[in-house]
């Protein structure tokens, strides 16, 4: 298994860990599978009424597709699977509310998730950042989801400057992309504290008012994901390339932090 799941039947509440901390908790197919019907599931679980999101380990909460994970592809110009699009809780249909415990690097397709959370905790050690453009790729999906959720000037920077700028937790808290700022020890239960206060609550009350948040964007959002798939085709560069752009790369190559 590459996510657990722990349910505390006393609180209501649910820590869905990606537990794969020696790749970064990239996500793979079979994590992308298990997220998905782990948000399922929860809809038909009553004794699960708020859902805390986190990453194993402390280097970082999600990196995005796993880069050796053989994706397949239709043979067809007008058809793009992509392996992210039901990773998230909302593609899910899960209306439970949904907090995100980040802590360390949150980049790519993170944004998969943490776009579909209602709110973000960070560690104060938290960076956030979109690799796309950096390899050759678009940056559509992720781009989106961050519009949503932070001033257009600061979602376009993000996307567009790619590996050059990672965002501080302080500066995402202060964008609006996070909520609430934690000492790294203290991301776990501070996120807790607030999902266990949601979870409660009446839990039809609490999942209405989710339910009426997402309505107020919906309709935007989901204009342009259906957008995304184009963009992708048209301008992603062939995978050689891409690989090339990515073996190429310096680990811990400069960056800044702003």
């Amino acid at each position: 298994m590459s996510l657990t799941v722990e349910r505390d039947k006393a609180t209501g509440v649910a820590v869905v860990t990606l537990d794969r901390e020696s790749r970064h908790n990239a996500i793979d197919l079979t994590t992308a599978a298990e997220l998905t019907d782990t948000w399922r599931e929860f809809r038909y679980d009553p004794a699960v009424r708020a859902v805390v999101l986190t990453g194993a380990g402390r280097a970082a909460f999600c990196t995005g597709i796993d880069r050796s994970a053989e994706v397949p592809q239709p043979d067809s110009p007008y058809s793009v699977d992509d392996p992210l699009a039901g990773i998230g809780p909302k593609a899910g249909d899960l209306w439970k509310p949904v907090v995100s415990a980040v802590n360390g690097m949150a980049c790519g397709g993170a944004f998969y998730l943490l776009g579909e959370s209602e709110f973000v905790v960070a560690a104060t050690t938290a960076t956030f950042f979109d690799p796309h453009t950096t390899y050759g790729m678009v940056s559509a999906y992720e781009a989106v989801y961050m519009a949503q959720r932070m001033p257009f000037g600061e979602a376009a920077r993000m996307s567009l400057m790619g590996t050059a700028e990672r965002v501080s937790a302080r500066r995402a808290y202060e964008i609006g992309l996070v909520s609430e700022l934690a000492e790294p020890a203290d991301l776990l239960p501070a996120t807790l504290r607030t999902a266990e206060t949601l979870a409660g609550f009446p839990t039809e009350a609490v999942q209405g008012t989710v339910r009426a948040l997402w309505s107020a964007k919906q309709t935007a959002l989901q204009q342009a994901l259906d957008r995304a798939p184009q963009l992708i085709a048209l301008g992603n560069l062939p995978p050689d390339r891409q690989a090339t752009l990515f073996a190429n790369r310096r680990p811990g190559a400069d960056f800044r932090l702003r």
